[in-house]
Protein backbone atom coordinates (compact mmCIF):
# COMPACT_ATOMS: atom_id res chain seq x y z
CA UNK A 1 0.00 0.00 0.00
CA UNK A 2 1.50 3.33 -1.19
CA UNK A 3 0.89 6.37 1.39
CA UNK A 4 -0.29 9.51 -0.09
CA UNK A 5 3.59 10.68 -1.21
CA UNK A 6 3.09 8.24 -3.75
CA UNK A 7 6.24 6.92 -3.65
CA UNK A 8 6.45 4.51 -0.45
CA UNK A 9 4.65 3.71 2.31
CA UNK A 10 5.59 6.20 5.62
CA UNK A 11 7.06 5.20 9.07
CA UNK A 12 5.52 6.50 12.13
CA UNK A 13 8.75 8.90 11.99
CA UNK A 14 8.27 9.57 8.86
CA UNK A 15 4.78 10.39 9.13
CA UNK A 16 5.48 12.41 12.13
CA UNK A 17 8.48 14.55 9.65
CA UNK A 18 5.86 14.71 7.07
CA UNK A 19 3.16 15.96 9.23
CA UNK A 20 5.69 18.79 10.57
CA UNK A 21 6.88 20.15 7.44
CA UNK A 22 2.87 20.00 6.46
CA UNK A 23 1.92 22.03 9.20
CA UNK A 24 5.04 24.87 8.86
CA UNK A 25 4.15 25.03 5.50
CA UNK A 26 0.53 26.15 6.57
CA UNK A 27 2.14 28.53 9.10
CA UNK A 28 4.53 30.25 6.42
CA UNK A 29 1.50 30.61 4.48
CA UNK A 30 -0.63 31.92 6.93
CA UNK A 31 2.22 34.34 8.09
CA UNK A 32 2.62 35.62 5.21
CA UNK A 33 -0.78 36.08 4.19
CA UNK A 34 -0.38 34.04 1.19
CA UNK A 35 -3.18 32.67 -0.42
CA UNK A 36 -1.78 29.58 -2.14
CA UNK A 37 1.56 27.54 -2.24
CA UNK A 38 1.96 28.46 -6.20
CA UNK A 39 2.76 32.15 -4.69
CA UNK A 40 5.62 30.70 -2.44
CA UNK A 41 6.76 28.93 -5.64
CA UNK A 42 6.23 31.79 -7.93
CA UNK A 43 8.64 33.96 -5.77
CA UNK A 44 11.16 31.38 -4.80
CA UNK A 45 10.93 28.78 -7.62
CA UNK A 46 11.58 25.38 -5.52
CA UNK A 47 11.54 24.19 -1.79
CA UNK A 48 14.83 24.33 -1.96
CA UNK A 49 15.54 28.03 -2.96
CA UNK A 50 12.80 28.71 -0.26
CA UNK A 51 14.99 26.92 2.28
CA UNK A 52 18.14 28.21 1.24
CA UNK A 53 16.36 31.83 1.99
CA UNK A 54 15.14 30.88 5.29
CA UNK A 55 18.80 29.85 6.17
CA UNK A 56 19.96 33.00 4.98
CA UNK A 57 17.22 35.15 6.65
CA UNK A 58 17.75 33.50 10.33
CA UNK A 59 21.79 33.54 9.82
CA UNK A 60 21.28 37.36 9.80
CA UNK A 61 18.61 37.25 12.44
CA UNK A 62 20.95 35.44 14.68
CA UNK A 63 23.86 37.25 14.16
CA UNK A 64 22.61 40.95 13.80
CA UNK A 65 22.25 41.87 17.38
CA UNK A 66 25.40 40.26 18.49
CA UNK A 67 27.37 41.88 15.37
CA UNK A 68 28.40 44.92 17.27
CA UNK A 69 29.61 42.97 20.13
CA UNK A 70 31.36 40.21 17.76
CA UNK A 71 33.28 42.69 16.28
CA UNK A 72 35.49 43.89 19.10
CA UNK A 73 35.31 40.59 21.16
CA UNK A 74 38.80 41.04 22.23
CA UNK A 75 38.81 41.20 26.27
CA UNK A 76 37.56 39.63 28.63
CA UNK A 77 35.35 42.65 29.79
CA UNK A 78 33.75 41.84 26.14
CA UNK A 79 33.32 38.62 26.35
CA UNK A 80 32.00 38.79 29.41
CA UNK A 81 29.56 41.32 27.87
CA UNK A 82 28.63 38.73 24.94
CA UNK A 83 28.11 36.68 27.73
CA UNK A 84 25.16 38.83 29.18
CA UNK A 85 23.48 39.74 26.19
CA UNK A 86 23.14 36.20 24.98
CA UNK A 87 21.69 35.14 28.48
CA UNK A 88 19.35 38.46 28.27
CA UNK A 89 17.50 37.68 24.87
CA UNK A 90 16.68 34.44 25.95
CA UNK A 91 14.92 35.84 28.93
CA UNK A 92 13.37 38.52 27.09
CA UNK A 93 11.87 35.66 25.03
CA UNK A 94 10.98 33.85 28.09
CA UNK A 95 13.75 31.26 27.10
CA UNK A 96 11.33 29.84 24.15
CA UNK A 97 12.97 28.88 20.74
CA UNK A 98 16.36 28.07 20.74
CA UNK A 99 18.71 28.80 18.16
CA UNK A 100 16.96 29.33 14.91
CA UNK A 101 20.11 28.08 13.46
CA UNK A 102 20.64 25.37 15.87
CA UNK A 103 16.54 24.34 14.86
CA UNK A 104 16.73 24.45 11.45
CA UNK A 105 20.38 22.14 11.34
CA UNK A 106 18.33 19.35 13.73
CA UNK A 107 15.65 19.62 11.26
CA UNK A 108 17.87 19.40 7.81
CA UNK A 109 20.93 18.31 8.53
CA UNK A 110 20.82 14.95 7.89
CA UNK A 111 18.36 15.17 5.06
CA UNK A 112 19.37 17.79 2.73
CA UNK A 113 23.67 18.28 2.15
CA UNK A 114 22.95 22.29 0.96
CA UNK A 115 21.35 23.40 3.74
CA UNK A 116 23.82 21.56 6.31
CA UNK A 117 26.63 23.46 4.03
CA UNK A 118 24.97 26.53 4.67
CA UNK A 119 24.07 25.89 7.70
CA UNK A 120 28.06 25.61 8.11
CA UNK A 121 28.58 28.27 6.27
CA UNK A 122 26.44 30.19 8.75
CA UNK A 123 28.18 29.02 12.15
CA UNK A 124 31.68 29.42 10.19
CA UNK A 125 30.83 33.54 10.24
CA UNK A 126 29.85 32.87 14.13
CA UNK A 127 32.94 31.12 14.82
CA UNK A 128 35.11 32.94 12.83
CA UNK A 129 34.34 35.98 15.00
CA UNK A 130 35.21 34.53 18.39
CA UNK A 131 38.12 32.85 16.94
CA UNK A 132 39.40 36.92 15.52
CA UNK A 133 38.80 38.07 18.95
CA UNK A 134 40.52 35.41 21.25
CA UNK A 135 43.41 35.92 18.62
CA UNK A 136 43.40 39.22 18.94
CA UNK A 137 44.07 38.61 22.73
CA UNK A 138 47.27 36.12 22.50
CA UNK A 139 48.40 38.72 19.65
CA UNK A 140 48.72 41.59 22.63
CA UNK A 141 49.84 39.00 24.66
CA UNK A 142 46.68 38.71 26.66
CA UNK A 143 46.54 34.96 26.11
CA UNK A 144 49.41 32.97 26.80
CA UNK A 145 51.14 30.91 23.34
CA UNK A 146 49.34 27.66 24.66
CA UNK A 147 45.80 29.32 23.73
CA UNK A 148 44.18 27.92 20.20
CA UNK A 149 41.55 30.42 19.18
CA UNK A 150 40.36 27.96 17.11
CA UNK A 151 39.47 25.37 19.08
CA UNK A 152 38.47 27.65 22.41
CA UNK A 153 35.88 29.79 19.70
CA UNK A 154 34.48 26.26 18.79
CA UNK A 155 33.85 24.99 22.29
CA UNK A 156 32.48 28.10 23.58
CA UNK A 157 29.95 27.96 20.21
CA UNK A 158 29.27 24.62 20.64
CA UNK A 159 28.67 25.09 24.44
CA UNK A 160 26.49 28.06 23.49
CA UNK A 161 24.18 26.13 21.57
CA UNK A 162 23.92 23.22 23.79
CA UNK A 163 22.84 25.67 26.14
CA UNK A 164 20.88 27.11 24.09
CA UNK A 165 19.08 24.17 23.97
CA UNK A 166 18.76 23.51 27.58
CA UNK A 167 17.27 26.72 28.10
CA UNK A 168 14.74 25.93 25.67
CA UNK A 169 13.72 22.40 27.64
CA UNK A 170 14.23 24.11 31.02
CA UNK A 171 12.40 27.62 30.65
CA UNK A 172 15.30 28.74 32.40
CA UNK A 173 18.92 30.55 31.44
CA UNK A 174 20.46 28.82 34.39
CA UNK A 175 22.62 25.74 32.22
CA UNK A 176 23.29 28.75 29.61
CA UNK A 177 24.84 30.72 32.26
CA UNK A 178 26.68 28.24 33.61
CA UNK A 179 27.96 26.38 30.32
CA UNK A 180 28.94 30.12 29.50
CA UNK A 181 30.83 30.93 32.81
CA UNK A 182 32.53 27.67 32.45
CA UNK A 183 33.80 28.27 29.07
CA UNK A 184 35.37 31.94 29.72
CA UNK A 185 36.67 30.55 33.17
CA UNK A 186 38.24 28.10 30.31
CA UNK A 187 39.65 30.64 28.74
CA UNK A 188 40.54 33.08 31.35
CA UNK A 189 43.35 29.66 31.74
CA UNK A 190 45.61 31.26 29.54
CA UNK A 191 45.21 34.70 30.67
CA UNK A 192 48.81 36.40 31.19
CA UNK A 193 49.09 37.80 34.47
CA UNK A 194 50.73 41.40 34.13
CA UNK A 195 53.89 41.60 36.67
CA UNK A 196 54.58 45.03 37.95
CA UNK A 197 58.11 45.77 37.44
CA UNK A 198 59.92 45.85 40.74
CA UNK A 199 61.06 49.61 41.83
Amino acid sequence: MKSDTGTRQLTAKGRATRDRIVAGGADIQRAAEVKSPSQLYHYFGDKRTLVQAVIQYQTEQVLAFQRPLLSRLDSFESLQAWRDAVVEVQRARNCEGGCPLGSLAAELSDVDPGAREQLMAGYGQWEDAVRDGLASMRERGELDAAADPGRLALALLTALQGGLLMTQNRRDTLALEAVLDAMIDRIRIHAVTQRTPAA
